[in-house]
This record gives structure tokens, C-alpha cells and sequence, in this order.
């Protein structure tokens, strides 16, 4: 064995030597591209093969050799690769170096794996073209151009990398003229309804409860022709977390988004990881527009940790920046992970980090100024998080517990977004009669004041979408009758005068509508007509009494204390089931006992409640609050099955959920698009 391996080191230094000799005779002449052969192995003769172990000791041999060459020389041009000698030097991922020009030429003819070690590069160097001729040629002028060959559909779409602008205020322009928007003689419907029809003459009520609904106006053409246009950013988790599945979906819910918006409004897209970036501007989603914000989709890769505070701040100044406006503008934000940039390693969320963490956010999220729409994906994204930067913004948060669920929840709130008919709404409330005092008003998350020694009471509604329903409770202490007589010899207490004030983006002015006055009459006793339950009035109590028992519970499940937590959803659901409504067969109290019970299993456990339970429990509150339609586990699909049933407007489907019609018909489209696994 001893002489086989003297043999072999004298046969390789013979063999080196005479290469050393070839090449230095020929240093004059220009060097030549290797075969592909020599950044595989650079071997012996087959004559040298004499036996399996001297093979795999050349192979050994071959292989440093090979090393030791291509730290010293190109593997393109076999010249030195030396800094200082006035040529630039690229170092790829597996550490090999090369002459950059060398090496983008080589990529430039679709090569992406190391010469040497045939490693896939996940970056690779390109060299612009220098001249107008080339720029032409290459169609570097087009977003997101792929630079190599783009019949070659195997390779990977490769976006040109631009360096981000300082300022973001290169927005696409809108157009000089406005689409023509539909204004109807329809307005925001005021309704209200007492408890009781009448009160005794002789008796005081300290809390009186009066539903004041408001109903906004459907869209005056079917196809949405005419609505208002909307300006939208998407801020995207793509770390790595994201890669496979989860990634091509959001893709496709993206995508889905981008293909419903129309040639007014306009999208900007923006991905996150460890760090943030900007990959598509503001722009328009005209024919061409739609096609380079798809492209810039597919170049998405999944990567990184995660960095939500960062991926917002990027998207909230492409809004601020911009230098033209939508009437309506938005923020959608997904993440199926937790902010590790911001909040370190921890697990959990507890209050004083969120409160830390809200305060990095821009002050236009925290102030309400520009909504976001959270959308918490899978079982080990931050809900917490999530839920508290919807709330602070003014917009919904969801939880997608299923991947195919994705494109539905935001066809959902898309549905939403594209059809706001009426902004900055305030609706108020003044007592009618001297005695009369409005009490409270609970309005969930919707800003309400009584001033004027209560007297009046304000609710601040904000934007609402075509269809859209918001109910509030305002309680009324009501004093012994001093009111007047009717014909019929009865006297009558004014309790309410109504009427609210917005912003028509049909006809772009300031509308304002006054309701019937709420009257309740006061006879000398009670007769049993009188005594009958407003099942309006009772069904929106037992909505706010479902509510607020979910966010007891909550708080209790924060603190370990599950027991506690399952006891008080019990206490809430046998108040739930002895009410006039729920004993009426109302849908609603059906579907609210119903998500007690969900709440409840989802309680079982820490485990159970961590996974799911949180997110879930989050969600329904976000509804609830807002009186607005979010995303629970796979509601959105049980939703819309109940609505296609036939359903009427008070039925489970329709009023919990709070969609609206244009939500469930986006919902139905993206079902029925097949690409939708869930469909």
C-alpha cells in the first residue's frame, strides 16, 4: 500500500510540474474559458486509476487541489482573483470569489450555480447595460423585468433590485378626471326603537334603554361602476416562515385583490422580513398597472425573520408621502409569525410590550387616522399584537386559523373597502323633554361623548360601507310623566331627537339627516300590549351582553384562570337563553349561544387557548366592537353558505358575521374562482 501512494505522489507531482510548465510558456498568450468539466474536478489519467483506493485518495486530492485553485485564480478566466489589481471581486454564498465581470456574464446566459462547488446562489450579481442601445434591449424600462432569458420559464423570476427613493411621493398621478360617481336620492336611514311601547304615568325609569340603527345606503350600480376609489397598501410577511404553501396562497389572495381593483384605484405592495421593503409603488391598477403589480407578487421570496413595526412604518409612508389622494385609503397587514426585531425572543405579548410596541408604530396608525386591517395567520402568529394595532387604527382584526383561507378573508374585507359610500359619520343624540338625561351610550370601539349635562350624546361612526348596519343602545333615565295629553287623553314623553351627519362621496358633499323623534306613551296603568319586549331593542342588549362576557372571559384566560373564565361564558349563556328574543327563536341570541360554546371548547385547555383560542376569541371581539364583519377560523365560508341558503336579513349569517352584500359577493367570487382550495 505504501509503495501504491509513493507511486501515486510521484505521478501527480510529475503531472503539476508540467502544468506549471505549459502555463508558463503560454503566459502570453490571452486565457481561454475552462470546459465545465474543470469546476468539477481536476483529476489524474485514467491510467493512474490502478485500483478503488487510489481512486477515491486522486479523488481527495483533486477536490483540495481544486479548492486551493479557486481561492487563488478565477474559475472563469483562471487569472489571479487578487484585490488591488483595479477589477472587482465577487464572493458568493459558498465562498468562492470570482472577477465580477466574469461572473455576470456567466449568470447574464442563465447560469445561477457556482462554477466550482455547482451550488445554487439564492443572490446573483448582474451588470447593468451601459449604453441606451442595451438598456433597450434588455427592457430594464419595464417593472420587474426578469434580465435573463425569459423563455426559459424553469428559472425563477428575478425582479431588478431598485434602491429605494428617500421619499415615497412618486405616487402615480391620478387621472384629471374623476370616475362619475352615482349619487341616488337614498341617504343613511335613522331607525329607533324603546324597549317598551309605554311606561306607567306614575313611574321613573333610571336606565331606559332606546336602539338608535343607522343603515347606509347600497351602491347605486350593481358592478360597483361609479363607487369611490381607493388607495391601498398591503405590508406582507414573506420571512421564512412564510415559504412553501403559506407563501403561494398569499400570492394568490393578492393577486385575487389586484385583479378586482379597477383603473382609479391604486395599490402599493409591501414586503417584510428581517428588514422591510417597498416592491411595488403606488400606482394605478389600469391594465398595465395590474400586470406589473402581479409581477412584483411572483417575485416575492420567503426568508428572514420578522418585522412587523417595520414592514408598517414602510407602508404607512407610502400613504403619508403620496402626493395625491383617494377618498379612501387603507392598510391591509398579514403575519403568520411574531415580531422578532422589535420584541426579542419572548413567547408571549403581556401589556406593558404591547403598550411599547404600539408606541414605535407611526402616530397616523395610532390615532385612527389610517386603518389597519390585521389579518393573524396559522397558530403561531402574535394575535395580541395584531388585535391591538387594528384597534388603535380604527380597523378589523382576523384570524385565519386554515392556509385556504387566506383568499377569502381578504375578499371579505376588499368587499368592504371598495364600497364606502359615506365618511366621517356622527350620529347624535339630545333628550326631548326637561328630565329626560341620556345616561350611556355603549358603542363598543366607535368614540362617544355626553356633554351639555347630559343632555346630548355623540357617537363617532366613521366611514361605513354600502349596506352596512351599526345599532346603539343609549340609556335614558326617565322621570315621573309631566308630558301632554293626546286626543285620546294619553300624555306622551318625548325621550329622543336623532339625526346624524356625513360625508356622501357620491355627491361629495356634507348630508345631513334628522330621524323620526322617539316618543313613548305614559297611561295611568299598563295594559299587557305594553308590556311586550322590543325583540330589536333585546337582541342588541343580548349582542352587548355576549360581548363584554367574551372580554371578562378573556381576561381571565390571560391570567391562567380557565375555570374562572369557563364560568363566566356559562353564566352569560343562561342569561342568554332566558331572554325574550332567544326564547323567541331570534337567529341572532342562536348564533351568539353558539359562539359561547365555540369560545368555551377552545378554553379547554392552556394549549387549546393559546393555539387558537386567543386569536379566535380576538377576532369575534374586533367584531363586535366595530360592528364590522372580520374572519374567525372558517367563518367566512359558514357565512356565506347560510346567506346563499335564503336566509333574511336577520338571520344567523347576515347580521352576526356584520357583511355585507358586496363582502359576500366578493366572498362568492373568490370561491367560486376554483384556485381557492377551501372552494
Amino acid at each position: 500500500m505504501a509503495a501504491t501512494w509513493r507511486k501515486l505522489k510521484k505521478s501527480l507531482s510529475h503531472k503539476f510540474s508540467l502544468n506549471s510548465s505549459d502555463s508558463s510558456n503560454s503566459s502570453s498568450r490571452p486565457p481561454r474559458p475552462p470546459p465545465p468539466e474543470i469546476s468539477a474536478t481536476v483529476g489524474p489519467s485514467p491510467s493512474s486509476r490502478s485500483s478503488s483506493s487510489s481512486s477515491s485518495a486522486i479523488s481527495k486530492l483533486s477536490r483540495s487541489f481544486s479548492s486551493r485553485l479557486s481561492k487563488k485564480n478565477c474559475a472563469i478566466c483562471l487569472s489571479n482573483v487578487r484585490a488591488g489589481q483595479g477589477q472587482a471581486i465577487f464572493t458568493a454564498e459558498c465562498s468562492h470569489s470570482f472577477h465580477f465581470v466574469c461572473i455576470a456574464n456567466n449568470v447574464k446566459h442563465g447560469n445561477l450555480c457556482c462554477p466550482i462547488c455547482r451550488s445554487k446562489w439564492n443572490a446573483v450579481p448582474f451588470q447593468a447595460p451601459t449604453n441606451a442601445a442595451d438598456l433597450q434591449q434588455n427592457n430594464l424600462g419595464q417593472m420587474h423585468t426578469n434580465v435573463y432569458h425569459r423563455h426559459q420559464s424553469h428559472l425563477p423570476l428575478q425582479p431588478r433590485v431598485h434602491p429605494e427613493p428617500l421619499s415615497f411621493s412618486d405616487d402615480e398621478p391620478l387621472p384629471s378626471t374623476s370616475p362619475t360617481r352615482l349619487s341616488g336620492p337614498q341617504t343613511v336611514a335613522i331607525k329607533s326603537y324603546s324597549e317598551y311601547s309605554a311606561i306607567s304615568v306614575a313611574e321613573s325609569r333610571p336606565t331606559f334603554p332606546v336602539l338608535v340603527s343607522i343603515r347606509a345606503p347600497p351602491l347605486q350600480d350593481a358592478n360597483g361602476h361609479g363607487r369611490t376609489p381607493i388607495d391601498l397598501v398591503t405590508v406582507l410577511d414573506v420571512s421564512g416562515s412564510m415559504f412553501g404553501t403559506k407563501l403561494a396562497l398569499l400570492k394568490s389572495a393578492v393577486k385575487f385583490v389586484i385583479q378586482n381593483l379597477g383603473p382609479y384605484d391604486r395599490l402599493s405592495i409591501v414586503s417584510f422580513s428581517t428588514t422591510p421593503k417597498r416592491v411595488f409603488p403606488l400606482r394605478r391598477m389600469t391594465v398595465d398597472g395590474r400586470e406589473s403589480a402581479i409581477l412584483a407578487v411572483e417575485s416575492l421570496r420567503a426568508n428572514g425573520g420578522t418585522d412587523i413595526v417595520g414592514g408598517l412604518k414602510k407602508g404607512v409612508q407610502v400613504l403619508e408621502e403620496r402626493r395625491e389622494r383617494n377618498p379612501v385609503s387603507s392598510i391591509i397587514l398579514l403575519s403568520d409569525g411574531r415580531d422578532n426585531c422589535n420584541y426579542g425572543s419572548q413567547t408571549t405579548s403581556s401589556a406593558n410590550q404591547v403598550s411599547e410596541f404600539l408606541n414605535q408604530l407611526p402616530a397616523s396608525v395610532r390615532c385612527s387616522n389610517i386603518p389597519v386591517h390585521a389579518f393573524g395567520f396559522g397558530t403561531d402568529h402574535d394575535a395580541t399584537t395584531m388585535h391591538a394595532i387594528s384597534d388603535s387604527s380604527g380597523g378589523t382584526f382576523s384570524f385565519i386559523e386554515s392556509v385556504a383561507m387566506i383568499q377569502d378573508a381578504f375578499a371579505m374585507c376588499i368587499g368592504g373597502l371598495l364600497s364606502v359610500v359615506a365618511q366621517e359619520l356622527r350620529l347624535t343624540v339630545r333628550s326631548a323633554s326637561q328630565g329626560v338625561q341620556i345616561v350611556s351610550i355603549p358603542s363598543g370601539r366607535h368614540m362617544s361623548e355626553i356633554s351639555d349635562e347630559s343632555q346630548q350624546g355623540v357617537v363617532d361612526v366613521g366611514n361605513m360601507y354600502a349596506e352596512e348596519e351599526k345599532q346603539f343602545l343609549v340609556y335614558l333615565s326617565v322621570p315621573i310623566s309631566t308630558g301632554t295629553r293626546n286626543r285620546e287623553g294619553v300624555k306622551k314623553t318625548p325621550l329622543l331627537d336623532v339625526s346624524c351627519l356625513y360625508k356622501d362621496l357620491g355627491s361629495n358633499e356634507l348630508i345631513q339627516v334628522v330621524g323620526e323623534r322617539v316618543e313613548i306613551l305614559r297611561p295611568e296603568a299598563w295594559s299587557p300590549a305594553d308590556e311586550a319586549v322590543c325583540l330589536e331593542v333585546d337582541r342588541q342588549r343580548n349582542r352587548i351582553l355576549v360581548a363584554e362576557g367574551i372580554t371578562e372571559a378573556q381576561v381571565m384566560a390571560e391570567m391562567g384562570n380557565l375555570e374562572g373564565a369557563q364560568a363566566i361564558l356559562a353564566q352569560r349563556r343562561s342569561t342568554l337563553l332566558t331572554t325574550a328574543a332567544a326564547q323567541a327563536g331570534d337567529g341572532l341570541c342562536n348564533w351568539l349561544e353558539a359562539e359561547l360554546r365555540e369560545i368555551r371548547d377552545r378554553m379547554a385547555s392552556m394549549e387549546s387557548y393559546t393555539q387558537t383560542g386567543r386569536a379566535y376569541v380576538l377576532s369575534g371581539l374586533s367584531s363586535h366592537s366595530w360592528q364590522r364583519a372580520t374572519t374567525r377560523g372558517d367563518m367566512t365560508t359558514q357565512i356565506l353558505t347560510m346567506s346563499e341558503g335564503g336566509t333574511s336579513r336577520t338571520s344567523v349569517g347576515t347580521t352576526v358575521g356584520y357583511e355585507t352584500p358586496t363582502m359576500v359577493t366578493m366572498v362568492r367570487m373568490s370561491q367560486n374562482l376554483g384556485v381557492n382550495p377551501a372552494a
